[in-house]
C-alpha cells in the first residue's frame, strides 16, 4: 500500500489538471471529451471512496427484506451472519443473489401491498439515492430544491 498520495489524490489531481489546464486549450469538441473524462474520473473517486459502505448497506436492507420475506411466508431463511463478507467480490456476489431473490418476490406479487411492499420501497428509493450519490450527485441536489 503507498502512503502518499493516495489513489484519490492521484484521481482527485489528474481530474483538476484536465479541468484547468487541459480544456481551456481545446476547441468546443475536444473541450467536451475532456469534460467527460474530468467527469468519469470524479465517479471513480466517488466510487472509490464511497461504493463499498453503499454495498455493504445495500446488504444488510437486502438482508433484512428477505428476511422480513421468508418469516412472513413461514419459511426459513439464511442469517448465518448479519455481517457484510468482507471480501469485496464476495460481498458484491451477495448483494446480486439477495437482488435476485428480491426481484423475483416483486414478480411474484410479494410487494403489490402491505409492509413488505413499504419497505422494498424504501429499500429501493435508499438503492437508487446511493447509486446517485456516486453517478450524478448534482442531480439529487436539483431534485431537492
Amino acid at each position: 500500500m503507498q502512503d502518499r498520495p493516495t489513489t484519490l489524490e492521484l484521481l482527485a489531481a489528474v481530474r483538476d489538471f484536465v479541468t484547468r489546464d487541459v480544456v481551456p486549450t481545446l476547441d468546443a469538441r475536444r473541450q467536451f471529451h475532456a469534460r467527460v473524462a474530468a467527469n468519469v474520473l470524479a465517479i471513480v473517486e466517488r466510487e472509490l471512496r464511497d461504493g463499498d459502505a453503499q454495498l455493504r448497506e445495500e446488504w444488510t436492507r437486502l438482508r433484512t427484506l428477505c428476511a422480513v420475506a421468508a418469516d412472513r411466508d413461514g419459511g426459513p431463511h439464511d442469517v448465518d451472519d448479519d455481517v457484510p463478507p468482507a471480501d469485496p467480490a464476495t460481498l458484491r456476489a451477495a448483494v446480486v443473489a439477495l437482488n435476485a431473490d428480491l426481484a423475483a418476490r416483486i414478480r411474484a406479487g410479494d410487494a403489490d401491498h402491505g409492509s413488505f411492499r413499504a419497505a422494498v420501497l424504501h429499500h429501493l428509493r435508499a438503492t437508487t439515492d446511493d447509486k446517485l450519490r456516486i453517478a450524478n450527485p448534482g442531480y439529487l441536489e436539483e431534485a431537492s430544491r
